[in-house]
């Protein structure tokens, strides 16, 4: 009798065709975790080192900035204890070079006072001379002997000048305004032959210019007559090739032949100051 076999689908099915476990969703999910966290783990690490390398940099940065920031005012400080130093030094000598120059100082002050006693005596001795010239006139004042000061010529009513120095126009103007005077102002035929006379064929300024309205007057803004007789011949002329700066010939001084001449007004000279008896 043969034996048949029969293949039980219903009984042995199952176990034949799943040998292993049944798949499961939460398994694969599982799995897929433990692959991905080393992944994920080093992604963290590489950007938790890059913030901390760019956080380093800036840091860094900041660092070198706050160095050179304390060098510089580490200099400036040097260069202020520097200067402190030098300026003390330049104190105390300036203390011991006062302290030394006292004694100089007494002795300016002491000359000061005898040049002011002097220019009282000056004064004493002029009065004394005015009152001696009084006295031998018989009380009456002639002409060319009227009181002056010492160094002062008398004519008339007027006291004349010369100086020894050379002077442009403006500065002898200014100096015979300082010394309660002015440039002289000569009107008559008269005051001329004195004048000449006592200058002995030497250049000086007279007070007579153009220079403010363009037309001839005395340093005290009176109008000036021309007189072409007191002029040397073509002048004056106004010539501006003189080479002495802006401006032409606004100045007038006495020539060598005791006559007028228009000049540039800071060529230096003599002058002649006058001032009231």
């Amino acid at each position: 009798m043969t034996t048949e076999y029969h293949d039980d689908i219903n009984e042995g099915g199952s176990s034949f065709w799943n040998k292993g476990p049944a798949f499961s969703p939460r398994s694969a999910a599982s799995r897929l975790t433990r692959r991905a966290f080393p992944v994920l783990t080093a992604a963290a690490i590489l950007v938790l080192a890059i913030a901390l390398g760019a956080s380093y940099s800036g840091l860094a940065r900041r660092l070198w900035s706050l160095e050179q920031s304390l060098s510089n005012v580490s200099q400036s400080l040097s260069s202020v204890e520097q200067l402190t130093a030098d300026a003390a030094r330049d104190a105390e000598r300036l203390k011991f070079g006062v302290a030394g120059n006292k004694d100089e100082l007494r002795s300016t002050s002491e000359a000061l006072k005898q040049l002011a006693t002097l220019d009282t005596l000056s004064k004493t001795v002029a009065s004394l001379k005015c009152s001696v010239e009084h006295i031998i006139n018989n009380g009456s004042t002639p002409k060319g002997s009227g009181c002056c000061p010492l160094e002062w010529q008398s004519f008339g009513a007027d006291c004349y000048r010369f100086s020894q120095s050379l002077l442009s126009w403006h500065d002898a103007r200014d100096w015979c305004n300082g010394h309660e005077s002015h440039l002289a102002i000569i009107l008559s035929d008269e005051e001329w032959d004195f004048v000449r006379q006592i200058a002995h064929g030497a250049f000086f300024w007279v007070g007579l210019t153009d220079e403010r309205t363009g037309s001839w007057e005395w340093v005290n803004q009176t109008p000036y007559v021309m007189n072409r007789r007191h002029w040397r011949p073509g002048q004056p002329d106004s010539w501006i090739h003189h080479g002495l700066g802006p401006g032409d010939e606004d100045c007038a001084h006495v020539h060598s032949d005791g006559r007028l001449n228009d000049i540039h007004c800071s060529s230096r000279m003599r002058f002649l100051c006058q001032r009231r008896a």
